[in-house]
Formats: C-alpha cells, sequence, structure tokens
C-alpha cells in the first residue's frame, strides 16, 4: 500500500472513530437495549465497509467501464423496486429489505452517476461543446447524459428524497464542468434550471416546501418545521471553542435535537468538542477529497481522472451540504454525514468509492 491509500485508509479509521464517538454518545441513553441495537449495528456497517474498500483497492477501475451500463440498469432496477416494495419510515419510502438488512438504493446511485459520467466524458470531451453539438448533435454532447442522470434523479425524488435527487444533479453539474465544458454553458444551464424552479416548487410535497421556507425564516415555526434547526443551532452555538466534552452535550443527551446520530450528528459531535473539534474535522475532509484530488492529477487516463475527481466532488459535496445544513446554511434535506452518520448504505457506499480511488492511484497507466 502506498503513501496516499495509507492516508485514505488513516483518514477513514479516525473519522469513523469519531463518528462512533457521536453516535454511542447520542443514543446511550436512550430507553431500553435500542442504543445498543444502533451502535453494534454501526460497527457491523463499518467492518463490511472496510472489507469492501480493501476489495476494491485490488480490484481494477478499469472493469468499472465495462460495467457501467449493467451497473446503471441495477441502480434503475432497485429505484424503481423501492416504489413497490420498499420500506416505509417517517413517511418516506426509501429502503428495500434484505433479511435483517435494509439498504438504501439512492446512495449507491450517487456512485454510479459519477461512474456514468466519467465514462461518457472520458469518451466525448466536453471542451468544446459547441463543436459537438455541431458534430454529435446537442442531444449527444449535454441532453443524452442529463437524461441518464434524471432518470434516476425522478425516481429519488418520487420516494421522496429531494436531499439525494439534488445530488445527482450537482454531480452532473460539476463532472460537466471538469470534462472542460466552458463556463457560459454552465451558467446557461444554471438560468435554465432556474427558470424551471417555479415549475418544480409545485411539485415538491408539503414538508418540502416548509423545510425551504424555514431555512428563509426558522422562526416561522419554531415548535414545527423549524424545530429541529433551531436546536442543531443552538446545540453548535453551546459547544464554544473546546466543546462540553464526551457525553455532556445537553442538545443531544437530553434528546432535544432529533436525528442527532444520524443527518444532524455534525451538531452533536460540535456540542461535545466544540469550534476546534469541528475544524479539525472539517480539516480531515479536507485531506480526504484533497487525496481524490492529488490521485485524478498523476493519473494520465481520461478515465480514472474523471472517476477520481467525481468521487471527490461527491464526498465533497455531501460533507458541505450536511455541515451547511447543521449550521442552518442550507434547507434541511435528509443527507448523511460521509463516515460518520449512523446508516449501512452510506458507510458501504463510501468505503467502495474511496477503495476505487486507492485502485485507480495503483494503476495509473492508459488503456
Amino acid at each position: 500500500m502506498n503513501r496516499c491509500s495509507f492516508r485514505i485508509l488513516f483518514l477513514i479509521v479516525i473519522i469513523v472513530s469519531l463518528g462512533l464517538l457521536s453516535i454511542y454518545s447520542s443514543t446511550y441513553q436512550k430507553e431500553g437495549e435500542l442504543w445498543k441495537l444502533i451502535f453494534k449495528r454501526q460497527l457491523l456497517w463499518l467492518a463490511f465497509g472496510l472489507i469492501l474498500f480493501f476489495v476494491m483497492s485490488n480490484l481494477s477501475y478499469r472493469r468499472l467501464w465495462d460495467w457501467t451500463y449493467l451497473l446503471y440498469a441495477l441502480m434503475i432496477f432497485l429505484l424503481l423496486l423501492v416504489l413497490i416494495l420498499g420500506v416505509v419510515r417517517l413517511g418516506a419510502q426509501r429502503w428495500l429489505k434484505f433479511a435483517w438488512l435494509n439498504f438504501q438504493p439512492s446512495e449507491l446511485a450517487k456512485l454510479i452517476a459519477v461512474l456514468l459520467l466519467a465514462r461518457y466524458f472520458s469518451m466525448r470531451p466536453a471542451e468544446n461543446v459547441r463543436w459537438q453539438a455541431h458534430k454529435l448533435g446537442l442531444f449527444r454532447a449535454l441532453i443524452l447524459p442529463l437524461i441518464f442522470i434524471c432518470v434516476p434523479m425522478g425516481l429519488i425524488i418520487e420516494q421522496p428524497d429531494l436531499g439525494s435527487g439534488l445530488i445527482l444533479l450537482l454531480i452532473f453539474i460539476v463532472m460537466f464542468y471538469l470534462a472542460g465544458a466552458k463556463l457560459r454553458y454552465i451558467f446557461l444551464f444554471l438560468a435554465i434550471v432556474a427558470l424551471a424552479m417555479p415549475l418544480l416548487w409545485y411539485s415538491l410535497k408539503d414538508y418540502q416546501k416548509e423545510r425551504i421556507a424555514v431555512f428563509l425564516n426558522p422562526n416561522s415555526d419554531p415548535l414545527g418545521a423549524g424545530y429541529t434547526i433551531i436546536q442543531s443551532k443552538i446545540a453548535i452555538g453551546s459547544g464554544g471553542f473546546l466543546g462540553k466534552g464526551w457525553l455532556s452535550g445537553t442538545q443531544s443527551q437530553l434528546h432535544f435535537l432529533p436525528e442527532s446520530h444520524t443527518d444532524f450528528i455534525f451538531a452533536t459531535f460540535a456540542e461535545e468538542w466544540g469550534f476546534l473539534g469541528g475544524i479539525i474535522l472539517l480539516i480531515l475532509y479536507y485531506i480526504l477529497v484533497r487525496q481524490g484530488i492529488v490521485i485524478a492529477k498523476r493519473t494520465s487516463e481520461s478515465f480514472g481522472k474523471l472517476l477520481a475527481l467525481g468521487i471527490s466532488s461527491m464526498l465533497g459535496l455531501q460533507v458541505s451540504i450536511n455541515i451547511a445544513m447543521n449550521m442552518g446554511l442550507a434547507p434541511v434535506v435528509g443527507l448523511p454525514l460521509p463516515l460518520m452518520s449512523y446508516g449501512g448504505s452510506s458507510i458501504l457506499i463510501t468505503c467502495i468509492s474511496l477503495g476505487i480511488l486507492v485502485n485507480i492511484d495503483k494503476t495509473r497507466t492508459v488503456f
């Protein structure tokens, strides 16, 4: 294992360890044996995740090129299956149950979207969209890959899971830019999306509209839709510079903060470890994402380069949006914090993604 690969593994261990401390802290006072079940399940997911990390780090990423469309078809099948047979929790139908395992296909969709776009744009560089539109037709240059992304995005939003659906759209925009598209085409695309916003607004569920309204003014419904974000900001603010200490966070310990071990685990962590702990965590995530960018720079083959950049962007987007959501800087959209939040699907897909990064670094040669 080279130095870059070792750094990624080291960062995984450190971040998941901090996540385990926060999960334990936010659940150990719950009634009955629920906290033990949550903690033991997370340990099991982490064990599986590390196994998959080592498997993917030793499986040539080039095989993914051949499997791309098969994996895409599998993703669509699983997303359709969720709408038919999915497990319903808190009004959302996002999980498939396999024996004791609950799997969330929308997490898999993020990685497969990166894989699909990396293959597509490595075959058809987007450095000159005007040329592609003339030679290949606008359909193949831009609209076709967008359709590939919009199909799973629509199925995910229907669950409903607005956060994961929007992540797919952001992944498309970022990878379109990374493939070499000029900024004016990015801005044109964003302008089209902005013009479509009124139509998208009417397609949202009532609770999703409430979350956006609460984001603009949390105090408009302090005991309803705005309650979670208010408690999250209180938790982060009350941590001060050094934090209250492990097992001493009042907002999470006294259960004022909902979802303190899942979507709002950063607020739990920041309350106990303070501003200093939060900065250290952000630095760890920065180094992790930076390692992916370094691997991409050292890779000469276009598919591997785009895949490494796409995985790094996917992780960076999820970390940024989750932490912004916890701080009240983004609407509450239900995105987990990679490697920290409780949940098997997120842990497994993140470990697989990082394993692919390691393998790209091992095999930096041209097809």
